[in-house]
């Protein structure tokens, strides 16, 4: 690609670019991880840009196609993606199945794995449903879909997320002759417990597949710099602790990871601290100029950054351990 805008940091860059352009410049087979969050087929048109519910499905698909080439054999393709309400009416839009579906069926995807994000900040909408009429419960859960090339194939590695222990749980490692009265106990499950069934200590948990995550990110130094600097932030940025889930989970350190609807670059940053490799990709030229944000270490070097960008350079930043230290989101 010649003439780019965006910034370039120790692993990754940050570029103001079509996504449809942009992958098509990598090599086939080259992308271990694309976790994304693509607008949302809402009723309302949202200033950084969403499709009608009625054409969501074939405008995201032919992203999902060109994905598909660029994954590596053991590679996946993570989206985060939201229902709506069908317009005019107390009921679900199917677009975000549909649009699964058609990923499976006709690009080839095979469905790893389906996981909800629970936002339990989230607020009450719609207003007409949930607030004015009260009819339905607001709605706090996204889908995110992780779907793969192979599944058996497909690289993961649950104990990179293992959850901490409950304090039930350590008690019950330490002390098992507490719980485990009788060996050989034979549970309705058709387990049979011992004592030696939690001697070993793994770590953590194993996770589920619903991740509780607050996406309360008003003290984020990305949103601080923006208000200091009179910028206004990307209005639908998803919490750090999203990607960093699936970039732990399903990459190793040097793997390459990209986002396709970059944003805010919460997913490079993220990437950047985990020492993977990674690119961002982001049609809005503002959004990536202040996504600089989560690698500055002062507002006068945020705002530089920021307008050096604006003025269409392409800029180096090498973020100090302080910035990533400090971003959290």
């Amino acid at each position: 690609m010649k003439n780019k805008i965006g910034y370039k940091t120790g692993y990754g860059e940050c570029l103001c670019v079509d996504s449809l352009e942009a992958l098509n410049f990598l090599e086939d087979n080259s992308v271990n991880l694309v976790i994304t969050s693509p607008p949302f087929a809402l009723q309302r048109k949202k200033a950084y840009g969403n499709e009608e519910q009625s054409e969501y499905v074939d405008w995201l698909c032919q992203f999902a196609e060109i994905v598909y080439r660029k994954l590596r054999d053991d590679g996946s393709f993570v989206i985060d993606i939201g229902g709506a309400y069908e317009k005019g009416l107390p009921s679900y839009s199917l677009y975000q199945f549909k649009a699964l579906i058609k990923m499976c069926d006709e690009i080839g995807f095979k469905l790893a794995q389906p996981f909800y994000w629970h936002n339990p900040s989230a607020l009450p909408a719609p207003i007409e449903w949930v607030n004015k009429r009260k009819l339905r419960a607001k709605t706090s859960v996204n889908t995110v879909w992780w779907l793969c090339k192979n599944p058996l194939g497909c690289k993961a590695n649950v104990s990179n997320v293992l959850t901490p222990y409950s304090s039930r749980m350590e008690r019950l490692i330490s002390r098992p002759e507490e719980f485990v009265k009788k060996e050989g106990t034979v549970r309705p499950s058709g387990h049979v417990l011992g004592k030696s069934s939690w001697s070993k200590n793994n770590g953590g948990a194993i996770p589920p597949n619903l991740l509780q995550i607050s996406n309360s990110e008003s003290n984020s130094q990305y949103l601080r710099y923006c208000k200091a600097c009179g910028i206004k932030g990307h209005p639908a940025r998803f919490p750090s602790e999203l990607p960093e889930f699936f970039i732990k989970f399903l990459t190793e350190e040097g793997d390459l990871v990209i986002d396709i609807f970059g944003g805010s670059n919460t997913t490079g940053y993220m990437a950047e601290k985990l020492r993977r490799k990674w690119k961002s990709f982001e049609l809005s030229q503002e959004y990536v100029a202040a996504s600089t944000f989560r690698f500055s270490e002062s507002k006068e070097e945020a705002l530089k950054n920021y307008d050096r960008i604006m003025q269409g350079e392409m800029i180096e930043i090498v973020p100090s351990q302080l910035s990533l230290k400090l971003e959290v989101n």
